[in-house]
């Protein structure tokens, strides 16, 4: 018996088989192109979402496979016709800030609190809500439509269960919906209030479930057979689950495109005081847990400008070693703001920039800018978490191909005092959508069975010597000089 995962996330899709050991039997990729309409907008074809992972599993699937599983890229909306399956507009990215001035709006009449209480979220642009609120106010007879019942929207996880059932089931998943400031994680249901203000039709929306689930089978003429859908979850909670933290203070981070920290604070939605989300972090069987989440918008999406964008590396590897290349006092500090600032300041005001430029400076120094701003994002996080009432970390568990950077590892070590432990794979996401499903259908038992999984890592722990305190110190001084920009700007 085996399981497939799909991971479906900003810039590629991916199907991963898994074996009862949880090892990897066999995997698939395509990349997902972006496109960028005005100035921080961010759109995906839809249609290139659903092909992706419609090929992905193709090309994985195998008669022994018992489940599949879904793992998405979190607060990328969708809204389509029910009756032909198709979409209205393109996908709008979570990293999307067209409706700043909204979410500003209802900051301004002090509806925070009230989202925040029910949500654990802020009011930012990053989440659901406001992005579906413009499409059916953008798209012609669209908020008709959906009033009478017409049409459908979703994250991308209830999007794929459309497509894979045949257009037969609208479902979602409690972490997905928990993302959207439209879910109360509290008592678990689609807020009445949060529908009014944010003027979402419930007829909009899907049913939810726990992540373990049975959430629909496969249509036979998609992929040859019924297939269970036994499990879903957005992609950082997925990765929180392959990491297999199951107990509070058990602490992860993800570098994709984005970086996000999670930690398990245990079965009570404690709210942050420090601007961190509260979010749910899975509920399977019996098994209930919430965490508390820092987002940083930009982490390997950086270094993918500097290759793509800028040409200043050939590859994403060249990074390690010219980061090496470069003294630790090189002065020159680089601010990701390019869809501005996550976790804790969340300002979408705030623009990239790079400071501390010489004659001197060379590609290497901006290279190696890019991984310590990430880095020291990542510190802001872990010691915004360390005011709260939470349960401490006694080591970092990171994954996502940025962490595969062995000069990065140890220099975000370095940076926190706190050893990070790495798996010797780095698809975690897609490791805990394939835990989800392999529950729910007894290929295992229960949490604590993948507990007992093997499991090989590699440890990084702090070196004694690293100047920790003044680099962060000189971070912090260059973040704040940006964040007064941001403020002169909008006077």
């Amino acid at each position: 018996m085996s399981i497939v995962a799909i991971d479906q996330g900003t810039t590629s899709t991916r199907a991963i088989r898994f074996d009862a050991a949880a090892a990897i039997e066999a995997s698939a990729s395509r990349d997902l192109p972006q496109h960028y309409p005005r100035p921080g907008w961010v759109e995906q074809d839809p249609e290139h979402i659903w092909q992706g992972a419609l090929a992905t599993l193709r090309d994985v699937l195998t008669h022994d496979v018992a489940a599949i599983g879904i793992a998405n890229q979190r607060e990328t909306i969708l809204l389509w016709d029910r009756a032909t399956g198709k979409t209205l507009h393109n996908a709008i990215v979570w990293q999307d800030r067209r409706t700043a001035d909204r979410c500003a709006a209802l900051l301004a009449e002090g509806m925070e609190p009230m989202v925040r209480a029910r949500t654990g979220l802020l009011l930012d642009p990053y989440f659901s809500a406001t992005k579906l609120g413009w499409l059916l106010d953008t798209i012609p007879d669209a908020r008709a439509r959906a009033e009478r019942g017409e049409l459908a929207a979703g994250t991308v996880d209830s999007f794929l269960l459309w497509r894979l059932t045949g257009g037969r089931i609208h479902a979602t998943d409690l972490t997905n919906a928990s993302r959207t400031l439209l879910y109360n994680i509290v008592t678990e249901q689609w807020d009445d209030d949060l529908l009014r203000l944010f003027a979402i039709p419930r007829a909009l929306l899907p049913d939810v479930h726990a992540n373990a689930h049975i959430f629909g089978t496969t249509d036979p003429a998609i992929v040859g057979r019924a297939i269970p859908i036994a499990g879903m979850a957005g992609d950082q909670q997925a990765a929180l689950i392959g990491q297999r933290c199951f107990a509070p203070g058990q602490i992860k981070s993800t570098y994709g495109t984005g970086c996000f920290l999670l930690s398990n604070i245990g079965t009570m939605p404690t709210l942050s005081d420090k601007r961190l989300l509260t979010t749910i972090g899975y509920r399977i069987g019996q098994e209930r847990a919430y965490a508390m989440e820092g987002s940083i918008f930009i982490a390997g999406a950086a270094i993918k400008w500097l290759r793509d964008t800028m040409g200043i590396i050939d590859s994403a590897e060249d990074s390690a070693h010219l980061a090496a290349s470069v003294p630790a006092d090189h002065g020159v500090h680089l601010i990701p703001a390019f869809v501005g600032l996550g976790a804790p300041r969340w300002r979408t005001d705030v623009r990239a920039s790079i400071t501390g430029l010489t004659l001197d400076t060379g590609p290497a120094h901006i290279v190696r800018a890019a991984l310590e701003a990430v880095a020291f994002q990542t510190c802001d996080l872990v010691e915004a978490m360390a005011g709260e009432d939470i349960a401490p970390p006694a080591m970092l568990r990171i994954d996502g191909g940025m962490a595969t950077n062995d000069w990065f590892a140890q220099f975000l070590a370095d940076m926190m005092g706190l050893p990070v432990e790495r798996p010797a794979s780095h698809e975690s996401t897609a490791l805990g959508a394939a835990f989800l499903a392999g529950i729910t259908v007894g290929l295992w038992p229960d949490l604590a069975a993948l507990d007992q999984l093997s499991r090989e890592t590699r440890s990084f722990t702090p070196a004694a010597d690293a100047d920790r305190a003044v680099s962060l110190r000189r971070w912090r001084k260059v973040v704040q000089q940006a964040l007064a920009a941001g403020v002169e700007e909008r006077i």
